[in-house]
């Protein structure tokens, strides 16, 4: 992928509202398994050590977990209550981050979802969460 631009992958920015917002801007693709989110570091979502900062990753998986349970309920909100994130390797802009989930089970007020983000097809993290359907 192409960190330069993702558009030319069919890869869409999207601008939102709030604290995601002030990370962004997102990108999103429309693909058979569902939506998935992707995001181009820079040297400003770095640690001192010039890797992009874990808080960047679990803020980006999170995202994208909670806009995949949303999806999946009907569009009703969905707030973390738990999360587990796993870091597995080290991303370092530029890049293209992309992540993506599934929900793995539902219940009338919960979800259980899996996730991951990678760059260039290897997994840098993987997570799990639990949402609350409000």
């Amino acid at each position: 992928m192409d960190a330069d631009d993702p558009s030319a992958s069919g890869w869409k920015p999207r601008t939102l509202d709030g604290f995601i917002g002030t990370v962004g801007p997102l990108w999103t693709r429309k693909e058979p398994e569902g939506w998935a989110y992707g995001f181009v570091p820079t040297a400003r979502h770095t640690n001192p050590a010039g890797i992009v900062h874990g808080g960047l990753l679990m803020t980006l998986i999170d995202h994208a977990l909670s806009a995949i349970a949303w999806e999946e309920a009907s569009r009703r909100a969905c707030v973390t209550i738990q999360i587990d994130v796993r870091f597995l390797n080290a991303v370092r802009p530029p890049a293209f981050i992309e992540a993506r989930g599934v929900v793995v089970r539902r219940t009338a007020t919960l979800s259980f979802a899996e996730g991951r983000l990678s760059v260039s097809g290897t997994v840098v993290v993987t997570a799990s969460a639990i949402l609350k359907i409000v």
